[in-house]
């Protein structure tokens, strides 16, 4: 093994999708696992293929190429003129808000013979991608239903990823109003109600996720075993799926503040340093090119002070550990999502 390393638990991460998906399937709600935080890792996307009753979404057009089994996959990111065939090709229902893009969908899926299904996505008042829930166009809407090469599965929204907007009651409201009105539109009911991401877990398992609300996307509670609203463990679950090790290349006792006149670090930042006197300091073999250290937390009672871009510095305080002894960290979603896009970091499944 060669450090470092990320370390994934496929045990522990099959436990936390038959828990999930025990309440989705008691709720009847249908379940999208994102598979942006991991790559669409093969070896994971292997194991996830094997589940039944679930769909796999991505943002990204390269890693639903990797997705070759027979689950549904669903571009999560909203398609880029420049890459409809790819979007047709690449995936089964994709999420959109631009009327010119879904005309290009049905355009382009009629050349190239095939059927092209979307989910029309509604800002409730996050302000991230959708139509804002205020400005219906039905016009679009009854548009849309004509379309010969696109079909209207249903409306969704996106909660809590840019402005924090937790999903309440008041807020599906929103959401329910669009719907009857598209319904009666198009003089048909939707078949799906995509209502928003790991942030609504909490009130599906308390069984207060609306009753509208058939279709989650769900990448964090799976990841880390907790809902986004308001960061809370997920009961029974585990947050420890994914960790890191890193290998310490240097252990010193050391100041803890710069000697002399500070500027500016390597990226730009001024940092004020307070005089707490000698620490030992061991500096491991990772740095912000494959993660930023505020996403990382010790699974031991060590202190990270910083990093460089190759550098980890840890304050490991009286511990006996020394040069080539390895630290584990646990993460946050965003350094899973680093640190399986660094080409640098190696990957370990246990």
């Amino acid at each position: 093994m060669r450090m470092p390393a990320i370390r994934i638990d496929l045990e522990k991460l099959r436990h936390n999708l038959d828990v999930l998906k025990a309440h989705f399937d008691a709720h009847d709600v249908h379940m999208s696992v994102v598979t942006k935080c991991f790559c669409a890792d093969p070896t994971i996307v292997s194991m996830l293929e094997r589940i039944e009753g679930i769909g796999l979404a991505d943002s990204r057009i390269s890693n639903l190429e990797r997705i070759t089994g027979k689950h549904e996959r669903m571009l999560l990111r909203l398609p880029q003129q420049s890459q409809i065939d790819s979007v047709i090709l690449t995936s089964d229902v994709s999420l959109n808000s631009e009327i010119e893009i879904i005309r290009s969908i049905d355009s382009r899926a009629g050349i190239l013979k095939k059927k092209h299904r979307i989910i029309l996505m509604f800002d409730l008042g996050d302000l991230r991608e959708g139509i804002y829930y205020e400005n219906l166009d039905l016009d679009e809407i009854r548009e849309i239903e004509h379309m010969e090469n696109v079909h209207l599965d249903g409306i969704g929204t996106n909660l809590t990823c840019y402005g924090g907007l937790i999903p309440t009651q008041e807020v599906y409201q929103r959401l329910k109003g669009l719907k009857e009105k598209i319904e009666v539109a198009i003089g048909r009911h939707l078949s799906v109600i995509s209502g928003g991401n790991s942030s609504s877990v909490h009130l599906l398992m308390k069984g207060e996720l609306p009753a509208f609300v058939n279709h989650l996307r769900i990448g964090e509670a799976l990841l880390l075993g907790r809902e986004t609203a308001y960061g809370k463990p997920l009961e029974n679950m585990h947050d420890d799926v994914f960790t890191l090790e890193a290998e310490i290349i240097e252990c010193k006792r050391k100041p803890s503040k710069p000697k002399g006149e500070t500027g500016m670090d390597a990226f730009g930042n001024k940092t004020e340093f307070s005089d707490r006197g000698m620490m030992n300091r061991a500096i491991l073999a990772v740095g912000r090119q494959d993660v930023s250290h505020v996403d990382l937390m010790c699974e031991k009672d060590f202190e990270i002070i910083g990093s460089s871009s190759d550098h980890l510095i840890v304050n490991v305080k009286d511990a006996k550990i020394g040069i080539g002894d390895t630290i584990r960290f646990k993460l946050t979603y965003g350094g899973i999502l680093s640190l399986m896009t660094s080409p640098y970091v190696e990957k370990i499944y246990v």
